[in-house]
Order: structure tokens, then sequence, then C-alpha cells
């Protein structure tokens, strides 16, 4: 077995967790690219909505320069307007698809090839048809799909809580499943990314999800989170660093999660990105630097690989 990562995957890191700042659009974006373009662990960068064209346009040039993959995360844009793709208002739903048309075409212009998304709230709580919430969700997804598709772009669901912080619809590994092949059968450019720091707060297994959704899954995000106290500061959905005091997610469980990942033959799909992505998902706390939190993902999965 050929030990270098860089033979089965390209390491990545969403850049607009570690810069959270940047998620509306603005702020220090080519600022914060100049140690990541420079560090060759990472071969490729998760960005998101990119306010000026000028600033987009750069952010592309400086990636092709330094050899970095883009990936597209369209999740701020749906977070911080409260959108929702499976709203049963079809005049909500509708502006959610419109927001996630316009990221696709920004995906476009700056090479990404998957653009990743979540579908919204629950709209689908006790008391409510969840049949009816799933085929709303199915019908956005295959417009955004279609769309994309025009321009030879994936699109990926990432799974969220269904109780603790983001409350969405689509967060049990069997559900996103479902609506994987419903999505499919129309429109096959879709696919799931699997979130090592969302599943412990869906009280699932992640080894056993990757296996559950191994022909479904096109992406995958390592990360921790904090479920079992609520008084931790990165208590919920917060990407605290691998290792954090009362957090869910250390080496152990990384390695459990690339070792699943081999077993269902992800390293050798044909997938939508130039390689296998396995990007890293983590968020500063206020006295954390981003240089730190860095560091903590090139250790933790160094030790985890040298497990795997």
């Amino acid at each position: 077995m050929n030990r270098s990562p860089e033979a089965y995957m390209h390491l990545g890191i969403v850049h607009f967790m570690l810069y959270p700042e940047v998620q509306s659009g603005n702020g220090p974006i080519l600022e914060s690219l100049g140690h990541l373009t420079a560090d060759g662990f990472f071969q490729a960068l998760e960005i998101t909505h990119v306010a000026s064209d000028g600033v987009r346009a750069e952010l592309a040039r400086r990636a092709r320069t330094a050899r970095l993959s883009l990936g597209y995360g369209a999740h701020p844009a749906l977070l911080q307007n409260n959108l929702d793709l499976s709203s049963a208002d079809s005049e909500v739903r509708q502006k959610a698809v419109e927001v996630m048309l316009r990221a696709v075409e920004e995906a476009h212009a700056v090479g990404a090839p998957v653009v990743g998304l979540l579908d919204g709230p629950n709209s689908a709580p006790d008391g409510v048809d969840p049949d009816l919430a799933i085929a709303r969700i199915v019908d956005s997804l295959r417009q955004i799909c279609h769309h994309a598709a025009r321009f030879g772009i994936w699109v990926a669901l990432e799974q969220f809580d269904r109780s603790v912080e983001k409350r969405s619809l689509l967060g049990p590994i069997d559900l996103c499943i479902r609506v994987s092949q419903m999505v499919r059968a129309d429109t096959p450019n879709f696919g799931l990314c699997l979130d090592l720091s969302h599943l412990p707060l869906l009280g699932e297994d992640p080894p056993e999800s990757v296996r559950r959704a191994s022909d479904h899954i096109i992406q995958a995000h390592v990360g921790n989170c904090v479920i079992g106290d609520r008084a931790h500061p990165q208590w919920g959905d917060q990407h605290p660093v691998f290792g954090e005091p009362g957090g869910e997610n250390d080496v152990e469980e990384l390695t459990a999660f690339l070792q699943a990942l081999f077993d269902i033959g992800y390293f050798e799909k044909d997938l939508p990105t130039s390689m296998p992505m396995v990007s890293f998902e983590m968020k500063p706390t206020s006295d954390q630097t981003a240089n730190e939190v860095i560091g903590n993902c090139k250790r933790a999965f160094g030790l985890a690989w040298a497990r795997v």
C-alpha cells in the first residue's frame, strides 16, 4: 500500500469555517489565503459566496497558481438568510432554490466541480407528514441539479443534526439515502457529503453510516463536536478542534472514519472531483488562531493515517 495520502485523496479545508468572518461574502477573503496557498499539505480549498466578482476572480487565480482544487459550500447563504429548500411555502422554497442556482453559477466561475448544501430547518416536525416535506426537498434538489448539469457541476447534500442546533430534516443517514435515490432517479449529478462532525449529533455511528451510504457518498468532511456538556462554549455544531475536552472525535474516531472510507472503496470511486476529497472543517474560538487549528488538523491526521 502506498502510504502517501496524496495517492488516495485531496486533503482539503473549509475556508469559510476556518475564517467565519468571510461567510457574508466579504471580509479578509484574499488576505486569509496566503498560508493556505503556500501550504503543501492541502490540495483543496472549499470556499463560499464571494460578493465581489474581482475578488472571486483573484481567488480563483491564486488557487490555480498554487495547484489548489476548489470546492464550493453554499451553506452560509442558506443558514444566514433562514432559507429552506423544503419549506411548505412555495415562495419561500423557490427563493431558496434561486439562491442555490446563483451559487452554482459562482462555483462554475471559479472552476469548482461540486456545490455543497443542506436542506434547511426541519419542515416535518411531529404531527406533519414527512413524505410531503421529502417530496418538496426532492423537487428543489432536482431543480438545482438540472441547472448544475448545464455546467458539469454536481450537488452534494450534507446531513446536519435533527435536534441539537441546525435541526434539519435531512440528518438521519437512511433518510438522506432515500432522498438521494429519489433525486438520482431524475438527475444523476447528485450525492451525499458525510461529515464526521455531524454524525455524533445524530446519535449515529460514523463508520456504520459510511457503510450504509457507500453508494451515495461523493464528499467527506472531518471534524469534531460537543454534545455531552451543554455549558461548553462549543456545544453543538461549532466544529471544535480534534481532542477538545468534552468533544466526540479525536484520532481514534478519525482513524475509524478514514478506515471506513477505505473499506467502501471511496478512494477508488469515479467522482466529480479530480481526486476523492476529505476536508477538515474546524472553527477557531476567540482564543485560538487559524494557524493553531491548522496545526491540530495536520497532527491529528498524521496520527490517524499512521493507524489506517
